[in-house]
């Protein structure tokens, strides 16, 4: 596994933790998992354009 694979697979684990389902981080909104997502998804277009 390259780096960039174990990376991407963090970052996906996180991403499912900051869903706001605990009582405590429901008035967070969506903003941890959107910040995340978007994260993910520049780490994906560029481990797909192979510059990870």
């Amino acid at each position: 596994m390259s780096v960039g694979t174990i990376l991407l697979i963090i970052l996906i684990l996180m991403l499912l933790g900051a869903i706001p389902t605990w009582p405590h981080s429901r008035g967070w909104g969506y903003a941890p998992s959107g910040l995340l997502g978007t994260v993910v998804l520049i780490l994906l277009i560029l481990l797909l354009m192979g510059r990870i």
